[in-house]
């Protein structure tokens, strides 16, 4: 199986402007930032950055941190936007800014994948503040948006009201991923495509325990059991774990043999803007046909 790269390049409201010695400096629209970056090795093109905040990172390398502020930056966010999408940006206390831009390049690729399917049918499985999910619903997809955070799952639709998109065909479901899709198995449901960027490690909403190496392989077998010969897509990322995109090709591989259609599997990467490098940020597998 060849590896091959999705890159994600800049755009009006994101750019990863400089990268090095485990940090990079980044814009979101209006503000600027930096934070951690462990796989940026090299070292940085200018050593004069200036930025509105910074991530500090604890001493445990799972969490923890806290952000310092250098100039005023809005708590409550800031509008921001990806094509039609429209959302809010703003730091959270796990380092993200609301949003993954790394995965500009996937959602262009789904929504490609249903291009002429009539109502296509979807699923955003952790589904986080729902950008993914809008970039579906745009395209006339009904959408089934699944996180096991409440929080997430509020700031979602309220992204989704920023973007006009309130009324689109959108199910906002605060479940466990797994528990929800075996009993839309049971409920013998079928998809279009899936989405789904599980975390290495998390709790549902009723205490249950995720753990990646020990719930991926069953989760991407239920999501085999949604989908069918009419099916468009599957696309899996995977971060901050020791894995390999081999690995996860090979599970897709295995349990969509018999849809035939392609499976693909690499990295996702982000382009600096100050050298033109590529920035690796998480490994994929991804299913189409």
């Amino acid at each position: 199986m060849d590896l091959i790269t999705l890159t994600g390049e800049p755009w009006d409201d994101y750019g990863l402007i400089d990268s090095g010695h485990g940090r990079k400096l980044e814009r979101y629209g209006a503000y600027r930032f930096v934070r951690p970056e462990p796989q940026a090795l090299w070292a940085p093109a200018r050593d004069d950055w200036e930025a509105h905040g910074e991530f500090v990172p604890g001493a445990d390398e799972d969490g923890g941190g806290r952000w310092v502020f250098h100039k005023p930056v809005p708590r409550e966010g800031w509008e921001s936007g990806w094509r039609e999408v429209r959302f809010t940006a703003q730091t959270t206390p796990f380092r993200h800014l609301g949003f993954f831009p790394d995965m500009a390049p996937v959602w262009d690729w789904m929504r490609g994948r249903i291009e002429g399917v009539e109502a296509a049918e979807c699923m955003n499985l952790f589904g986080y503040t729902g950008v993914g999910t809008l970039a579906l619903a745009a395209k006339g997809a009904r959408v089934t948006h699944v996180d096991a955070s409440k929080k997430s799952v509020e700031a979602a639709r309220g992204n989704a009201a920023v973007s006009d998109m309130a009324e689109r065909p959108v199910r906002w479901i605060v479940d466990d991923a797994a528990k929800y899709v075996a009993r839309e198995v049971r409920r013998g449901r079928r998809y279009d495509g899936i989405i789904l960027d599980p975390p290495k490690w998390g709790r549902g909403p009723a205490g249950e325990v995720w753990k990646l190496e020990e719930g991926l392989a069953p989760l991407i077998a239920d999501c085999r059991r949604l989908l069918d010969g009419d099916s468009r897509f599957l696309f899996l990322t995977v971060y901050a774990v020791r894995m390999s995109a081999l690995a996860i090709g090979e599970l897709v591989r295995q349990h969509f043999a018999d849809l035939g259609g392609t499976v693909e599997c690499g990295e996702l990467t982000v382009r600096e803007e100050a050298r033109g490098l590529l920035l690796p940020t998480a490994i994929f597998a991804r299913w189409s046909r």
